[in-house]
């Protein structure tokens, strides 16, 4: 089917959303995806993907009863704050104040991410460049001890936990990921770090957080009962010159993963990522760009199943141009699997992480468009 453009001037209103700097966020996007999802009526939603949390909290914002799943600890904690919170935000201002008051510590987060602000580099005491300033780090390592020793339910702690990853990500001497950090100290990273009640809502409905692998969060009772199923699946590269180890989401966000289990894990490397966080370790097959025997992308193969499993009447997807599966496939594969009800591209500009040297240079051309395809599809 032919496919529609964007409605530049005038986009549907969305409700507000809250997150770290996240690649691929799709907050542009939320105006076109809940236009999308409302045209048959759909009240639950299975959000598959849920990354930065941002469409889920849209959609439970705007009504939906959400199932919301990601293999990333940090979107649990995200998910778990905005989805599963039913008390005022006020219930929490005690608590957030007592975690601003502690005295700040140096510690294993300080050791490793935090840099000297007295000097105009952002090196740290081992010669490489730090995501936070020293005051900002020390701060981080008290109050993170401190939520491990409070006596916490799972919302608090994720709400703390959330409300301590927000105020970083204002913090930061970084473009939006933990993969390669500034040469020169940001203006930001000059603040001091300082704890916020995060916006949360009060929510009525029953809503789920889940924190699996998609094939198998896709066969949950709650997700497989939703009205529709949202999927925003990880993209790769369509160059072929990428490197078909690198793991954007689990490398670029090891630091978030980290904050949250407390762990302190082996680090490597000058960005100090996780060593399971590492470019050959677990990689995402829907990042995949080899392909199979028979010809196809591993990458597209992983999407026809994944559609294939799912039980919900309704599919909605997006995905962009610059990921490893072409339109031409992606609507093979869709039509193979139901009707397509409607189709949109929407013309945003590339991610300003696009212009890191580091992300940049397997670029085929930075000037290229980027594309957002967004389909639903009845199955």
């Amino acid at each position: 089917m032919d496919m529609e453009g964007e409605e530049k001037n005038n986009p549907p209103p969305v409700p507000f959303t809250e997150g770290v700097k996240y690649a691929g966020s799709k907050l542009k996007l939320l105006p076109y995806i809940l236009e999308f999802a409302g045209l048959n009526g759909c009240r639950s939603v299975f959000d598959g993907f849920s990354g930065s949390t941002r469409v889920s909290q849209a959609f439970a914002a705007s009504g939906y009863s959400v199932t919301a799943n990601d293999c990333a600890v940090y979107s649990k904690i995200f998910n778990t704050a905005y989805l599963l919170n039913t008390k005022p935000p006020s219930e929490y201002v005690s608590l957030i104040e007592y975690l601003n008051s502690i005295p700040p510590e140096e510690g294993w987060f300080t050791h490793h991410y935090g840099g000297d602000g007295g000097n105009i580099s952002s090196f740290g005491y081992d010669g490489l460049k730090k995501p936070w300033q020293r005051k900002n780090t020390m701060k981080l390592d008290a109050v993170r001890r401190e939520i491990d020793n409070l006596n916490l339910d799972e919302i608090s702690r994720a709400v703390c936990l959330t409300s301590l990853m927000l105020a970083l990500d204002k913090v930061d001497n970084t473009i939006g990921h933990f993969v390669s950090y500034l040469n020169k100290w940001s203006a930001r990273s000059y603040d001091d770090l300082k704890l916020a009640v995060p916006s949360l809502r009060i929510n009525r409905l029953k809503n789920t957080v889940l924190n699996e692998d998609i094939f198998s969060a896709a066969g949950n009772k709650s997700a497989s009962a939703a009205d529709i199923a949202y999927l925003d699946p990880p993209y790769g590269s369509n160059n072929e010159k990428m490197p078909p180890s690198r793991i954007r989401y689990r490398s670029y966000y090891h630091i978030w993963t980290t904050i949250c289990l407390n762990d302190m894990p082996a680090v490597t490397g000058k960005a100090g990522r996780r060593v399971d966080a590492a470019d050959r370790n677990s990689p995402s097959v829907f990042e995949d760009f080899r392909k199979t025997k028979g010809g196809g992308y591993v990458a597209a193969e992983a999407l026809d199943s994944l559609i294939q499993k799912l039980e919900n009447p309704f599919v909605l997807l997006s995905y962009g141009s610059s990921g490893r599966i072409d339109l031409s496939s992606l609507q093979e594969i869709l039509s193979s699997n139901g009707r397509i009800i409607r189709a949109k591209k929407i013309d945003f500009k590339k991610n300003v992480m696009a212009s890191m040297k580091s992300t940049n240079i397997w670029a085929k051309n930075p000037e290229e468009k980027n594309i957002e395809y967004l389909f639903l599809l009845g199955k």
